[in-house]
């Protein structure tokens, strides 16, 4: 299936999690935050939301600072 990652097209397995994307990203263990559809989709949901044909994902990596 076919999805927006940060405006750039992707392919994915059906039924990928966004679990999955974060680990073909190679983003597993970073911090960061991830928004579908404008929709911000807490870490604790990642393995079990499911993505769906035409879904735009924006992955955003948190930045420390002060």
């Amino acid at each position: 299936m076919l999805v927006q990652v940060n405006g750039e097209a992707m392919e994915l397995p059906s039924g990928a999690t966004v679990a999955a994307l974060i680990e073909q990203l190679t983003l597993t263990g970073k911090r960061l935050a991830v928004e579908v559809n404008e929709d911000i989709v807490p870490r604790s949901q990642h393995p079990q939301f499911t993505l769906n044909e035409g879904d735009r994902v924006e992955v955003v990596h948190a930045i420390g600072g002060g």
